[in-house]
């Protein structure tokens, strides 16, 4: 203490021992949930987190990530002003306080240094731009599906996360649902005898470039900044109707159409069915009667086709094996060729696609490190394989794909859509 133009004035460390001689001897309260105790997560224990992209589904992804005793959400960012306060709010909300805080531009979010993880739902055009930027200011990652606008970006998404060592999972979240995983599982542990073919679902068989809406007036930037919104996408004047599920290209000036869209999923699924988790096929046909046929290096048909299934709900999937076969859907239920394949086991009826679980999985393995369900190398080659469909759809030809090099056979066309230019300043 000392006392300057008749003023005391204390040091802070001399206030702390002042504070600390003053109260020994007193009781010391400590608040229970700061303790963990009554059910509640101690600050120490829990993953503080920040959500980049509030549309439709990321509201729905945060709600399930809100609804994890082990999460705290403490920034959002969105492009869109009613978004951002919406996010705010549902968040504010469960915290219990005002303490969020909003951003509209992801740099800024991305800069703190007190967010463990990231959710990212913005539109497909910043999925891999956004994570890559996330992964390099160490965050760990939960991204929306298709995590990649073509081959080339999704090559370099795993391998930034190889660098890195962050956690990433696509969100593609069938793979931590019981009845899509024993599906799997039967393929994979050769209980349907030697795999054959595996049959993904496409919401479609396009493949095309997007054109131009009329152009409109710009929002104010603080209700819609427009230039972020595009990203790395190419520019395009303002339009409303790209403001919500715009389809972006997705590979030298494609639309994704289906193939990339459902098959994120879908083809996740048979990868993992094949046990191609760390591949692609080498060969794709373009579509016939409604259908793309692709084979893998060790044989086994994957089979793009959009009718022909058993009535199983969305996002269905059928694996064949010269012992029997299996069929799945986002019903929850699945149609097995022989009873005694489930020897015994009870798989549980989970109707819809819930991302509860694969949020779980996620949320766990930022905790130990280990290698969630969907994560950046499995995403990787899911997403070759839709992109590789693509551009045979888009050419119109079969193409040879070689897994070593990450090209197309002796065709210089196909080679040039393996990537594209990203927007400045997103060259990352």
């Amino acid at each position: 203490m000392t006392a300057t133009n008749n003023k005391t004035v204390y040091s802070r460390r001399k206030m702390l021992k002042a504070t600390a001689a003053a109260t020994i001897g007193a009781p010391l309260f400590v608040p229970g949930k700061a303790l963990g105790l009554n059910g509640v997560v101690p600050p120490s224990d829990r993953i503080t987190m920040g959500a980049i992209g509030i549309g439709n589904r990321g509201t729905y992804d945060l709600g399930c990530f809100l609804g994890e005793a082990d999460t705290q959400f403490i920034a959002i960012c969105d492009v869109k002003k009613k978004a951002r306060d919406r996010a705010k709010a549902s968040i504010d909300k469960t915290n219990g306080n005002t303490d969020c805080e909003t951003y509209r531009d992801l740099r800024e979010l991305l800069a703190r240094d007190d967010i463990d993880a990231v959710l990212i739902a913005t539109g497909p055009n910043w999925h891999a731009t956004a994570a890559t930027l996330a992964a390099k200011s160490g965050k760990d990652v939960y991204c929306e599906k298709p995590s990649t606008k073509n081959i080339q970006q999704s090559l370099d998404l795993a391998k930034v996360f190889r660098r890195t060592g962050r956690v990433f999972q696509a969100g593609t979240q069938r793979r931590n649902l019981p009845h899509f995983e024993f599906a799997c599982e039967l393929a994979r542990t050769g209980k349907l005898g030697k795999l054959t073919a595996v049959y993904a679902h496409p919401a479609g068989m396009t493949a095309k470039t997007s054109g131009w809406a009329n152009p409109e007036t710009v929002p104010e930037k603080e209700d819609v900044d427009w230039d972020l919104y595009l990203g790395p996408a190419a520019y395009r004047p303002f339009n409303k109707n790209h403001l919500d599920g715009f389809n972006f290209e997705k590979g030298g000036g494609m639309v994704g159409g289906g193939v990339l869209e459902w098959g994120s999923h879908c083809v996740d699924l048979c990868q993992w069915a094949n046990n191609a988790d760390r591949t692609a096929p080498i060969e794709y046909n373009p579509p016939e009667n409604g259908r793309v046929e692709a084979t893998y290096a060790n044989g086994v048909k994957l089979i793009i086709r959009e009718d022909g299934w058993i009535p199983l709900g969305s996002c269905p999937v059928r694996f064949e094996g010269t012992d029997g076969w299996i069929e799945t859907g986002d019903s929850g239920k699945f149609v097995i060729s022989s009873p005694e394949l489930l020897a015994g086991r009870q798989v549980a009826e989970i109707g819809g696609y819930p991302a509860t679980f694969h949020v779980r999985d996620f949320l766990n393995c930022v905790k130990t490190r280990a290698e969630p369900r969907a994560a950046a190398e499995t995403a990787c080659y899911a997403h070759i394989a839709c992109h590789a469909a693509n551009i045979a759809i888009y050419l119109d030809r079969k193409l040879t794909y070689d897994t070593k090099t990450h090209s197309f056979v002796n065709d210089p066309e196909a080679n040039r859509l393996r990537s594209e230019a990203l927007r400045s300043p997103w060259r990352i």
